[in-house]
């Protein structure tokens, strides 16, 4: 540790470390655009120069390492004066254009220009212009005149998000930020971009022109789309949600957030939103009101439980439905005397889990690894906080190894990141390459592997990699935990693990992936799985925030369409070509309740805007269906009350399932015989869930076009 003096203040500060840091530790602010805590230094603004003893000039605070015994005056005369020259000198070629942008009222610029700033310029040349680049759908570069060259933008795109995108040409007053050759911005964490401009340079082209910062109401909420749980600030505007913008949480999301988080609340105002109950009635559909809706499906749920039993009644369920939602609608299905629900639409493999499939490890571990095994996943594209996370550990070291069946995951660029040793095989074949991996473990171990392969290059490589270094862990993707052989990859992942001390942990693919185990969204003794059920196993069908057409295997919609009646719940006019009745619930920001994401941790939330039209919570819809339908225990008052229910299963603080029902441990065997050749089924970036589906901007990206120009061939 080294002593320095701030402003009077003595404060101990880590060796190595910069001014800028001994400030933040002292909580004095000094006055800084370039810089940023998450970012590497790059010293460009100098607009933090402080007044260091025995130095012949103000010294940059983000760029000058402590010394033992400095002294540091950042409220000083000399100060003060650099701090105001560099000020004027930023406004030399700045537009002055603050009632027309959109970044006023949360300017850093404007902020630091009200308290540096001159009154008048002394500068009467001509400013120079920067003409407007377009980058995509996401990010506007309307306005680059505005640009101070801070460079945080170029810097987050090579050591966040893993792609330079922007980079700076020519030099001096003619430099600029630009794409090159007039490509477009296609990063799956680009709008972090527009967090961290310090000037209206960079702004939001979704959200352009369309409210003023002080306009806005913000509320925390929780992102409902992958399993990092990513917390978020709503901000609203007359009872419409008009932007979303990350929350920090270091344990969670640090302060990024994906862009599907971040643009997806377009579909919350979408013409596609159903406002209000519809029963299909002489193949027309006709808006009711509600106790008209929940006893047509009440005496409908009757009379084929009369008539079919019982075990003709399921349910299927989104893993992006919240925990109560979940806890409801297997309460309401096992009240009825089924056992048949499930929440594992893309699932090709339906063993019944020992424990509550999780990360296996926290995820601000993932910055921390050393050597990583990732089974069946497009890291970047299925989890791209995660990938960050990775990204950050490999920058550091990490070594990086993948077995996939996607050609372009073995190119240098398709991870962001260095992959030291990559398996490319088909879907089929992932449990032999991993077996291959096993042997390898075993030879170099000197130990008898559970399986028989051949130890390749690679497979001895990987082997070697995850033999070495300290943090490890071998992580299963949204495609390993969807294969047809699932469980015996787990179980061969397992036995890996034991042998190189590493941790097996599934990525989880939804906000509520833990949640609805958790909730007990499976089906019991004798229910029928998802795949049973989407093959036209019932009588009456419940659906439950999905859409079997996007969310489930090929043709499934039309198998459920052989129901008697079948019940979607859902914020969007969706599954009306077999559906008898559309029930309109409410999106996560219409609603109160949890998410549990994939490292267990429990996260509630509030609703952030009234229910568009006759919108209603899906919890309370559940719960006065099955008043309706006569079943005891549906007395809930609030979404509270329903999580209390699982109080035993959640941690005192109710922040974690307890880890006693956290594991991945199996006693599965590994069938090495089972062969398939069914490809997992694994959703696009942008096709995730129904909320990213209609997010107009985000469907105009390079990844979804691809994604749609996939399909079409594959139609």
């Amino acid at each position: 540790m080294v002593e320095i003096e701030l402003d009077g203040k003595k404060v101990d500060i880590l060796e190595g470390s910069m001014i800028m840091h001994a400030a933040e530790k002292a909580g004095t602010y000094i006055p800084h655009f370039c810089y940023h805590k998450k970012l590497s230094i790059a010293a460009n603004c100098r607009m933090c120069l402080v007044d260091v003893e025995k130095a012949p000039k103000p010294m940059p605070a983000c760029a000058t390492p402590v010394t033992q015994g400095m002294i540091v005056r950042t409220k000083s005369e000399k100060a003060i004066k650099a701090q105001q020259s560099v000020m004027e000198f930023l406004l030399i070629n700045h537009p002055l254009d603050c009632p027309i942008c959109d970044q006023g009222g949360e300017c850093q610029l404007q902020d630091l220009a009200v308290g540096y700033g001159g009154s008048s310029s002394r500068y009467e040349e001509e400013k120079r212009v920067v003409f407007h680049k377009d980058v995509g759908p996401l990010v506007s570069m309307e306005e680059m005149s505005r640009c101070i060259h801070c460079t945080r933008c170029v810097r987050f795109g090579q050591e966040v998000a893993g792609v330079m995108e922007l980079g700076m040409i020519h030099r001096g007053e003619h430099s600029e930020i630009t794409t090159v050759l007039g490509e477009t911005i296609d990063s799956e964490l680009s709008g972090n971009m527009i967090d961290i401009c310090p000037v209206g340079a960079l702004t939001s082209k979704p959200f352009r022109y369309s409210a003023r910062t002080w306009e806005l109401s913000r509320r925390k909420s929780v992102s409902p789309h992958d399993s990092t749980g990513a917390n978020l600030v709503v901000q609203v505007k007359n009872n419409k949600v008009m932007r979303v913008v990350p929350l920090e949480n270091e344990a969670v999301n640090e302060c990024w957030i994906a862009d599907r988080d971040r643009f997806s609340y377009e579909a919350l105002n979408s013409p596609e939103r159903l406002t209000s109950p519809m029963l299909k009635q002489g193949g027309e559909w006709k808006s009711v009101d509600w106790q008209t809706a929940l006893e047509y499906i009440a005496n409908g749920l009757k009379q084929i439980k009369t008539q079919h039993g019982a075990a003709s009644i399921g349910a299927l369920v989104s893993p992006h439905s919240t925990l109560e939602e979940l806890v409801l609608a297997a309460a309401l299905v096992r009240g009825l005397g089924s056992e048949n629900i499930d929440y594992r639409l893309r699932n090709a493999e339906f063993v019944q889990p020992e424990g509550i499939r999780y990360l296996g490890a926290s995820i601000a571990s993932l910055s921390q690894l050393q050597r990583v095994l990732v089974v069946g996943s497009n890291l970047r594209k299925d989890h791209p906080l995660f990938a960050q996370r990775i990204r950050q550990a490999a920058r550091k070291g990490c070594a990086v190894s993948a077995i996939n069946s996607i050609v372009e995951l073995a190119k240098a660029d398709a991870w962001a990141m260095p992959v030291a040793n990559f398996v490319q095989s088909p879907a089929d074949q992932w449990l032999q390459s991993l077996a291959d991996v096993a042997v390898a473990v075993a030879e170099a171990n000197a130990s008898t592997a559970p399986v028989s392969g051949t130890a390749s290059d690679t497979a001895k490589a990987i082997a070697k990699s995850l033999l070495g270094g300290e943090r490890k862990a071998i992580l299963l993707g949204n495609a390993a935990a969807h294969h047809a052989q699932a469980s015996s990859l787990l179980a061969l992942a397992q036995w890996i693990a034991e042998q190189t001390g590493a941790t097996v942990g599934y990525l989880t693919e939804a906000a509520n992936t833990v949640g609805a185990q958790l909730a007990q969204a499976l089906p019991g003794q004798g229910g029928m799985d998802a795949g049973q059920m989407l093959a036209g196993g019932l009588k009456a069908v419940v659906l439950l925030n999905n859409e079997p057409e996007f969310d489930s295997v090929a043709g499934a919609a039309h198998q459920l369409g052989r129901a008697e009646m079948v019940v979607t719940m859902s914020p969007f006019k969706s599954n009306m070509a077999f559906s008898d009745v559309l029930l309109p619930i409410a999106p996560f920001s219409e609603t109160s309740g949890s998410f549990v994401n994939a490292e267990g941790r429990v996260q509630g939330f509030h609703a952030v805007v009234k229910p568009l039209g006759d919108t209603r919570p899906a919890w309370k819809v559940l719960r006065v269906l099955a008043n309706v339908l006569g079943l005891p225990g549906f007395d809930f008052e609030s979404s509270q009350d329903v999580l209390a229910t699982l109080r035993a299963d959640v941690s005192e603080t109710a922040t974690h399932v307890l880890e006693s029902r956290l594991s991945n441990k199996t006693r599965a065997g590994i069938d090495m015989a089972a062969r398939t050749s069914a490809v997992p089924v694994v959703a696009s970036l942008y096709q995730l869930d129904g909320i990213v589906r209609r997010a107009s901007a985000l469907q105009m990206t390079a990844d979804a076009r691809q994604a749609h120009a996939a399909q079409e061939v594959a139609a």
